[in-house]
This record gives structure tokens, sequence and C-alpha cells, in this order.
């Protein structure tokens, strides 16, 4: 996959699981491995249950194509056609290798202090996410629309 789709890839420590109003919906806290950057992030629990203490692999991608081509989602959908993966005979795609896949927008970008931190603020049809880390790592996240894919 091209290097320029994926826009950042983390290893993360959950540290807790906040109490949310919703079922089914559990917001996640988590601390990437190096300690430089945090997680918000809102799941889908009975789909994708975590705990604390769990490592997972955070990625955030422009496509979900192996060859990083970028197809325009307005017109067909996010979703892989049925044809794709589960031996339909359609091609892979990214989503076939990690365990839990969403399609959003990037809403928000602030800058923190002076450290040279920003949040960036994602929605996925309602579960929010927010990653907290150095400018460096997270400017490529100034886009509209992300892939977010998880695995443990």
């Amino acid at each position: 996959m091209s290097a320029d789709a994926q826009l950042y890839e983390e290893a993360f420590t959950i540290t807790a699981l906040a109490p949310q109003a919703y079922d089914r919906v559990t917001r996640l806290l988590a601390t990437s491995t190096d300690a430089t950057t945090s997680l918000t992030l809102d799941i889908n629990s009975e789909l994708y249950p975590l705990q604390p203490g769990e490592n997972i692999t955070f990625l955030l991608a422009q496509t979900l194509n192996l060859d990083g081509t970028i197809e325009d989602v307005s017109k067909k959908g996010w979703r892989p056609s049925k044809s794709s993966g589960g031996g339909g005979g359609g091609e892979s795609t990214l989503a076939d290798l990690w365990d839990y896949v969403c399609y959003g927008k990037v809403y928000r970008h602030e800058d923190v202090g002076e450290g040279g931190n920003i949040k960036v603020y994602v929605s996925f049809g309602g579960l929010l996410c927010c990653l907290d880390g150095p400018y460096k790592k997270l400017s490529p996240l100034r886009i509209d629309n992300v892939y977010m894919l998880l695995k443990k």
C-alpha cells in the first residue's frame, strides 16, 4: 500500500474505559506506546469488545485499496462491494487485514498550547475520536475523510 495513503499508524495501550450513556458504545482512553499521543475513541463494544491493558494498533488511511488509489466514496459508498473479500472473487482490501473498520469525517483541528501538540477530532457516524499528540505526527490528518482501522 502506498505510504501516502496511510496517514497515521500507532500502537496504543488502553488505559481506561469511560462509562457511556448509550448501549453497545464504549469510550476508550489510550496512550501510544511511545507516550507521545493520547487517543479517546468511541467504539461499538458489541462488535469489538476491548479491555484496559490491551494493546491495539490504530490506523487512519485515505483509502482501503491496497495499491493506494483513492476512490470517490460519495458516488458508491465506503463499504467494499459484496464481490470483494470473503471468497467472492473480488480484490482484497485493507479492511481484510484489520478487525474493526469505520469511515468518518475529520471535523476539527485544535492547537494545544506552545508545546507543538495538536488535537484532531473525527466523527465516524456519531462515534467520536480525538487524537492529542505532536503536530509532526498528526499534521497529515488535515484532510476531510478517513478510514479508521483497528486490530489487537
